[in-house]
């Protein structure tokens, strides 16, 4: 009985729910699914709207493009990654990309030197030198506060991708010292993992932080450990999302669920899990 009301229950927080970071095709890497598909499925789950990544290009165009023609009341959001593939740091990307109708800007994720520093991640297709958003001196570099001006300016969030824990602490506090919408990614993944006692501090700031599905399905944190992290930063701080598309697993609504399901499990509330599935990620996408 338990396992039939929570299943009901969680079929019904995925009612306006929100999914920003999703992987779907095209895309240089094996996806399960593509654009269409992934709205199609979110609309059916009665979902009020994912988020495109790309770890190579703007999803923006993209996602205007799905909005046009699926005929959905789920809406698609895109955004931009600054990787090498659209110049690395490069302020005219962000710019052209924020014009497009990005909600998020993020920084360098594969090509970062943190995330390099760890290996390849699979897919990986060039060999580059990692991308670092310190100078020789720790600090941040020119372009990067040109960035986040630009983000600033237009309302978007600018999101710390796959920096070292020193890189998205530096940025994210500098960032709200400029009044920059800020968004700590994934740090319960290995390779940006961001103590628990931190992200408290940087909720505290004003820093939105980013709950995925994939780091329990995958192992580089328990639920357990997940939800400590969640109740540390606040709820109020907090948006779930699944980083699910890859080729092969479960799709991201069924991983929005999952992730619903097991938090429930952890004892949150109806109303704390819809904090972080509806009220926080609509912030995101409305840009406030």
């Amino acid at each position: 009985m338990e396992t039939m009301l929570n299943r009901e229950l969680t079929n019904e927080i995925m009612q306006g729910a929100y999914d920003l970071h999703v992987h779907s095709a095209p895309s240089a890497f094996d996806r399960e699914l593509n654009d269409l598909e992934l709205i199609m499925e979110a609309d059916e789950a009665g979902m009020a709207g994912v988020m495109i990544k790309a770890h190579y290009g703007s999803t923006a165009p993209r996602a205007a493009l799905i909005n046009s023609i699926s005929g959905c009341t789920a809406k698609a959001y895109g955004g931009l990654v600054l990787n090498y593939p659209v110049g690395g740091l490069n302020p005219y990307a962000v710019i052209d990309s924020l014009r497009m109708g990005a909600s998020v800007v993020w920084m360098p994720t594969r090509d970062s030197a943190n995330c390099l520093s760890y290996g390849l991640m699979p897919g990986d297709f060039f060999t580059r030198p990692g991308i670092s958003v310190l100078d020789e001196a720790g600090k941040l570099k020119n372009e990067v506060y040109e960035i986040l001006d630009i983000v600033g300016e237009s309302g978007a969030f600018m999101a710390t991708g796959h920096l070292s824990p020193e890189e998205s602490i530096i940025l994210c506090r500098e960032g709200r010292k400029r009044r920059v919408n800020m968004i700590l990614t994934h740090p319960e993944w290995q390779r940006t993992v961001i103590d628990t006692e931190i992200q408290a501090e940087l909720a505290k700031l004003g820093v939105l932080i980013e709950k995925n599905w994939i780091n329990i399905a995958e192992y580089s944190v328990s639920v357990e450990k997940m939800a400590e992290n969640i109740r540390a930063a606040g709820p109020e701080n907090v948006f779930l999302a699944t980083d699910r598309g890859q080729k092969g697993f479960e799709h991201p609504v069924e991983a929005m669920r999952l992730f619903i399901a097991n938090l429930l499990q952890q004892g949150f509330k109806r109303s704390e899990i819809e904090m972080m599935t509806h009220e926080v990620p609509e912030r995101i996408v409305k840009g406030k």
